[in-house]
């Protein structure tokens, strides 16, 4: 296989069409599309479906794609690293975080990793959604309980766990009494909650009075005492430590945040480096050392 060809081939699929490509790299478009052209002679497969104004990769396409962009990036990444010398990550890395995590930790993650690495251009995108990280060009990405991917290789770093909290003002019901409760989004119908505690689990009854689209508001609201709540125990656990919120007790599951990459035989020096860094950061990957690093 003609690995020039197969490298303008990723650079058109990377930028979705010939022009864009050809603009990005400073080279000719009908250059570009010859050698694609050649590509799909030789391997006797159609690589794009190719309409009036745009250009999409064919199942095969696609599949090509994934399985050779960390090749071909891996070969122009050893080569940098034998001219220059050394093996410094450097270059760029996007990373695609969860809201919440990037909000109370990413920053300080972000500016600790730029210090220690300055040769690597970090940008970091906020996101709940699920993100393709071929299509989208993410190098790393960090998800909460993600659902399994065939396609990603990843590891937990941090755990977590969900606790029903409420300001001390705030008693807890009895005799089957409805709470006031906040909850984050619209999706969140619970109309009751089953909290465990060392004693068993009991269930309340609960009636949301406010809805809010981030867990950083859901807090405050609960310190101002409007009712009760689910966060994570990292969250919360300085104001449990102060006094000004009490703790119910647990609910549902733990949560684990994982660290996604699309594969792990040719992880990128920049990656390895971030990944370590998390390591370093939260050696024990537990609720109170996040808490810790909040605070800090």
């Amino acid at each position: 296989m003609d690995l020039l060809a197969l490298a303008d081939f990723n650079l058109v699929a990377r930028h979705g069409g010939f022009g864009k490509a050809a603009r990005a790299a400073g080279r000719p478009k009908a250059t570009l599309s010859r050698r694609v052209s050649e590509l799909e002679s030789s391997l006797d497969l159609r690589l794009f479906e190719r309409g009036g104004r745009t250009l999409k990769l064919t199942q095969e396409g696609r599949t090509l794609y994934e399985r050779t962009g960390a090749l071909l990036t891996e070969l122009d990444e050893t080569a940098a690293a034998i001219a220059s010398g050394g093996d410094k990550p450097k270059g760029r890395l996007r990373i695609s975080a969860p809201m919440l995590f990037s909000q109370t930790a990413m920053g300080r993650l972000a500016a600790g990793f730029a210090l220690r690495h300055p040769q690597v251009r970090l940008e970091v995108t906020t996101d709940d959604r699920h993100v393709d990280m071929i299509e989208e060009g993410f190098d790393l990405v960090i998800r909460v309980n993600p659902d399994p991917d065939e396609s990603l290789v990843g590891r937990i770093f941090l755990r977590d766990r969900l606790v029903v909290v409420a300001s001390p003002t705030l008693k807890r019901p009895k005799n089957d009494l409805t709470v006031p409760a906040i909850v984050r989004g619209t999706g969140d119908e619970a109309a009751a909650w089953d909290i465990r505690r060392p004693s068993g689990t009991s269930r309340i009854a609960v009636d949301p009075v406010l809805r809010l689209s981030s867990l950083m508001m859901v807090r405050d609201a609960v310190r101002a005492g409007v009712g009760a709540a689910r966060l994570p125990l990292s969250l919360v656990s300085h104001d449990l430590a102060a006094g000004t919120l009490v703790r119910w007790g647990d609910v549902g599951s733990d949560i684990a945040l994982w660290t996604l990459y699309p594969s792990r035989r040719l992880l990128s020096a920049r990656v390895s480096a971030f990944l370590d860094y998390l390591k370093e950061a939260f050696p024990k990957g537990t609720p109170d050392e996040l808490a810790a690093y909040i605070a800090g």
